[in-house]
């Protein structure tokens, strides 16, 4: 009974890890295991480099001894070249993990009769990968050794024997080839042999070199398919694997200070979302440096690690510069906390500036980074190009969750609420610094103009730098309008004195209330004890009136009673 399709295991390609930092990650895993790879591309694009690197790293971190075959460079040149890298290669073949073979190819030998075969290379090929038992196997470059070969079918047919017997051998083969005219390689065969091509290119544009490589093919396995701009530098070759299809980023809901306590009360009082990326954009001298030094004050005083792209001052000028404002960066570099870099924009391609900073990026692991300003890139290429590199960079800080900060200059009064790389659609949060000339001043006001996930003030604010850091400050509302600086601080001053003014006449009135109660109260009792006398006066009257009445009264009683007893009798009249 036939399995069902969903219920069968699905079977993947063996591949073996390079150790080139970036290429791993865009081939899924390495170069396919015990099959050939081509590494093809124009003379100094990197093509022994990554030959060696994949042997090197092979011996040392995996495990896997390997055989570099030399067609063009001897022993000691290769040793020599590669030892700027860092590579010990005497190292590695006094320890049988590297064996280095140079063959020499002599064009009068080589005949076309048919009986040219690589039969005598596959015996010294054999024998060294014997000797040390090699998994690696490389073979530098292709052309030397087919080079006396103008019978094409001979060609071919060698050609594909080789690819055969290194196969057959098992060993994870890296074979490099020059670019051809019209085709990848010179004989235009390699490219349809081999399981695995690597396409590397070194291109200049307006006097600026940048190396990309491209995956052209790859039997088996799914593979990134873009171009990916590749570093080369002392730690040997790293490659840039970002793209911009993923929105899968996790989120936090931890919050970071920007530095200045103001702002942070204008964003919901806590400041901003770990792992946000913030633009901070603006006019000519408004700000925007120092608000960003705010930032990395803020996040190495916690005790986190900021580092700094900066493309218009040195290092040393910044530490200068914010010390006027009451920031001491120096002590926070000191403590391994703050790692400034600077770099002309146009020291590099758009794609190297963006594999310089992903380098720095791993290799300090920091907690919030800052790009100072990206506008500078414009310098590098168009404004698409440049959009392009910060998506892919924003991409990688969102999804190690690092807080990013961007300043951008903008230009002219027409179009202050825009950037110049259009990235504000990228943006969580987004802070405007203008500046406003009135009255022979010329004062900066900032406001927030989105923050995501954020309750934030919609108000305007005026801050000023000074000796002990940016200070932000309400800006005065009225009928005349939004004042700042002297302006601001006259009409406030006016105010101050209306309100003392007022303050002042209402104690005046209150005195005078004050003296108008106690005059009407001394003639309310005044008015009160005139009353009382009369009133006593009164009573007094009735009382004397009531005495006279009742003394009226016993007078007529005694007179009544004198009339009766005076009265004669009556036989005497």
């Amino acid at each position: 009974m036939t399995t069902p399709k969903a219920e069968r295991p699905r079977r993947t390609l063996s591949k073996t890890a390079t150790g080139i930092e970036g290429f791993d990650e865009v081939t899924a895993g390495g170069l396919p295991k015990g099959r050939p790879s081509l590494v093809c591309g124009a003379a100094g694009c990197g093509k022994t480099l990554f030959a060696m690197e994949f042997l090197v790293r092979g011996a040392v971190e995996f495990g896997e001894p390997g055989v570099f075959i030399a067609f063009e460079e001897t022993e000691n040149d290769l040793v020599d070249n590669v030892a700027s890298l860092g590579f010990e290669l005497e190292d590695l073949v006094s320890q049988n993990l590297i064996r280095l073979d140079h063959i020499v190819v002599d064009r009068s030998d080589t005949t076309e009769g048919g009986e040219y075969d690589l039969e005598s290379l596959f015996i010294r090929l054999g024998h060294a990968i014997d000797s040390i038992g090699a998994k690696r196997i490389v073979l530098d470059t292709l052309e030397t050794l087919f080079g006396g070969l103008n019978n094409q079918a001979v060609l071919r047919s060698e050609l594909r024997r080789l690819f055969r017997w290194l196969k057959e051998r098992g060993v994870t083969a890296v074979i490099t080839a020059e670019r051809g005219d019209g085709a990848l390689t010179r004989q235009g065969l390699e490219e349809y042999v081999s399981d695995c091509v690597v396409l590397l290119d070194h291109r200049v544009n307006d006097q600026v070199s940048t190396r990309r490589l491209r995956i052209v093919k790859y039997r088996g396995s799914l593979h990134g398919t873009n171009e990916y701009p590749f570093l080369i530098d002392e730690d040997g070759i790293c490659v840039m694997p970002l793209t911009s299809t993923s929105l899968d980023h996790g989120t936090s809901e931890d919050r970071v200070q920007t530095g200045v306590p103001e702002l942070d009360q204008m964003l919901g009082g806590q400041g901003l979302y770990r792992g946000s990326s913030v633009l901070l954009s603006g006019t000519s001298g408004t700000g925007k440096s120092s608000l960003a030094s705010h930032f990395a004050h803020a996040t190495c005083e916690a005790g986190e690690r900021c580092l700094y792209f900066a493309f218009e001052e040195s290092p040393t000028q910044i530490v200068r510069n914010m010390r006027s404002i009451g920031l001491d960066l120096s002590r926070h570099m000191s403590a391994g906390l703050l790692r400034i870099v600077s770099a002309r924009p146009s020291h590099y391609g758009l794609e190297l500036h963006l594999a310089t900073m992903l380098k720095a990026i791993k290799e300090f692991a920091p907690h919030s980074v800052i790009i100072d300003p990206i506008t500078s890139f414009i310098a590098v290429g168009s404004a698409n190009d440049a959009q392009a590199m910060l998506v892919r960079l924003v991409d990688l800080l969102k999804e190690r969750e690092i807080t990013s900060y961007f300043t951008s200059l903008t230009q002219g009064a027409d179009t202050l609420e825009a950037t110049e790389v259009g990235m504000s659609s990228l943006m969580d949060a987004w802070l405007f610094v203008r500046a406003l000339e009135t009255n022979g001043e010329r004062n900066r006001l900032i406001y927030v103009l989105k923050a995501r996930g954020i309750a934030h003030s919609n108000q305007v604010r005026e801050f000023n730098i000074t000796s002990t850091g940016i200070r932000l400050t309400d800006v005065y509302l009225g009928p005349q309008g939004v004042l700042t600086g002297s302006a601001r601080v006259a009409r406030e001053a006016e105010e101050r004195i209306g309100i003392a003014m007022d303050i002042l006449q209402a104690e005046k009135d209150k005195v005078l209330s004050e003296r108008r109660r106690a005059v009407i109260e001394a003639q309310i009792f005044v008015l009160q004890a005139e009353l009382s006398a009369d009133l006593s006066d009164s009573h007094h009257a009735e009382q004397e009136r009531d005495g006279v009445i009742q003394e009226q009264s016993v007078s007529r009683e005694a007179m009544a009673k004198s009339r009766g007893h005076l009265e004669l009798p009556a036989n005497l009249t």
